[in-house]
C-alpha cells in the first residue's frame, strides 16, 4: 500500500512513519510548512512546523530511507484554521485549533493531495486507534487524542492510519532511540501552534482589536468593571477578569456567560458553571449512519477531561446531548465527543460543535437503543 506519512519533525510521527515502512508499505514523508514565518524557529516546546521542526522531519527520512518532500499548506492553515479561531473567539465562543487542523488540513486538503496523487493512505503519530474503520481510544490514556480526531467522517478515516496509537508514550521513546532517530528525546510540542508565544489574548487582540464591553455580577446584575473585548474571556476562567477581590460572600467568581453582541461578560459562583444539556451543529458519526433514537454514551467536551455519562440523540445535521452528571466549563465553540465501549475498549461514535447549553436538571438512563454500555465517566 503506499502511504503518505505525515511528519511533523516530533517523535511520535517519526515512529509512526517508521512503523509503515516496517510493515511493507511503500512510504513517502511529508512536512506541513503551515507557519506564516516558517524561518522562526521553536522556541523550547512552544509550537510547532518551524524551519527546526522540517529538518528534523527531513533527518528522520534519511534514517528511514524514505524519499522527503515539504508542502506549503500556509495559505490554506490561515484561512481555515487561524481566521476561523479568531473569528471564534470573536463570536464569543472557545474553539479548538487542533481539532480544526485535523478536520481541514490533515485529513482533508492533506488527505485529498494524497488520493490524487495516488496514495491509499496518511499515517500520522495520532494517539488513537483505527481497528477496521473503527475511531478508538489509545492505549496511553494520558497522551489519547481521539477527541481531536472525533471530528472525522467514514470516508476520512478510511484512508487514515494511526501506527503509534497501541502503544504508551514512553516505549514510543524508546523505540525511536532503538532505531537511532535524533527526535527520541525532543520534547513534545505544546500550547497552539501558531502562537508560540502562548500569550492567546495578545494575538487575539493584535487582530481583533479594542471592544470595550462590562463584566457584570450575573446575580445582581452590578457593573464590575470594563473590559476591551470578549475575546479575552472564556467560560469558566477565573483569574485576569479585571474584577477587584472575589464576590461579597467571599467566594472566587467565574465567567458563567458571554455576550457578545452586547460586549457582556457575566460573572459568578462555580455552581452557574454546571451543564446538564448540551446542543451542538455540524454532527458527525464516525460510522457514516446517522444512529435513531436515543443513545446511551459518555460525553467528552475537552480533549483531556470534561467527561460523563450522557444520553444523545440526533437532531437534524445536529445532536441534543443530556447528561447524566453535570459538567463545568463547557462553551460554544468547543466540541462534544461521544464515547461508547466494547470488550475492547471506547469507541468515538461522533461529535458535533456546541451551539448551546443548559443548566436543567438531570435525567434518568433510559436504556437507549441497544447499542454497546457506555463507559465508565474517568
Amino acid at each position: 500500500m503506499r502511504v503518505l506519512a505525515a511528519m511533523s519533525g516530533g517523535v511520535d510521527s517519526a515512529v509512526a512513519a517508521a512503523r509503515a515502512v516496517e510493515a511493507g508499505h511503500d512510504v513517502v514523508g511529508v512536512h506541513l510548512a503551515l507557519s506564516e514565518a516558517p524561518g522562526a524557529l521553536r522556541t523550547g516546546s512552544r509550537g510547532c512546523c518551524s524551519r527546526e521542526d522540517a529538518g528534523d522531519a527531513r533527518r528522520t527520512a534519511d534514517v528511514l530511507g524514505i524519499p522527503f518532500y515539504v508542502w506549503d499548506f500556509a495559505d490554506r492553515f490561515k484561512e481555515d484554521v487561524i481566521e476561523d479561531f479568531v473569528a471564534s473567539y470573536a463570536a464569543g465562543e472557545t474553539p479548538n485549533p487542533c481539532l480544526r487542523c485535523n478536520e481541514k488540513i490533515k485529513f482533508a486538503a492533506l488527505a485529498d493531495r494524497a488520493v490524487a496523487l495516488g496514495f491509499d493512505a496518511v499515517a500520522t503519530g495520532h494517539y488513537a486507534q483505527l481497528v477496521d474503520g473503527v475511531l478508538r481510544r489509545a492505549v496511553d490514556e494520558d497522551k489519547d487524542q481521539s477527541y481531536v480526531l472525533a471530528v472525522l467522517t467514514a470516508e476520512q478515516l478510511s484512508r487514515a492510519m494511526f501506527p503509534v496509537g497501541d502503544t504508551p508514550k514512553p516505549q514510543i521513546r524508546e523505540e525511536a532511540a532503538a532505531r537511532g532517530l535524533a527526535v527520541a528525546d525532543k520534547p513534545d510540542s505544546h500550547d497552539i501552534c501558531f502562537i508560540p508565544s502562548g500569550d492567546t489574548r495578545a494575538f487575539l487582540g493584535a487582530r481583533i482589536g479594542v471592544r470595550k464591553g462590562n463584566v457584570v455580577d450575573a446575580d445582581s446584575g452590578e457593573v464590575l468593571a470594563e473590559h476591551e473585548g470578549v475575546h479575552g474571556f472564556t467560560i469558566g476562567q477565573r483569574k485576569g477578569l479585571g474584577v477587584e477581590g472575589p464576590a461579597a460572600d467571599g467566594r472566587p467568581r467565574y465567567v458563567t456567560s458571554i455576550e457578545p453582541e452586547t460586549g457582556t461578560v457575566r460573572v459568578g459562583s462555580a455552581e452557574r458553571l454546571q451543564v446538564w444539556t448540551v446542543d451542538a451543529e455540524r454532527a458527525i458519526w464516525t460510522s457514516g449512519q446517522v444512529p435513531e433514537g436515543e443513545i446511551e454514551c459518555v460525553a467528552q467536551v475537552r480533549a483531556h477531561g470534561g467527561i460523563a455519562k450522557a444520553v444523545a440523540q440526533a437532531n437534524g445535521d445536529g445532536m441534543t446531548v443530556r447528561l447524566l452528571e453535570p459538567l463545568t466549563g463547557v462553551a460554544r465553540g468547543q466540541a462534544i465527543a461521544l464515547y461508547q465501549q466494547d470488550a475492547a475498549g471506547d469507541i468515538v461514535i461522533g461529535s458535533g460543535t456546541i451551539t448551546a447549553t443548559s443548566d436543567s436538571g438531570p435525567i434518568a438512563a433510559s436504556g437507549g437503543s441497544g447499542a454497546p454500555a457506555a463507559a465508565s465517566a474517568r
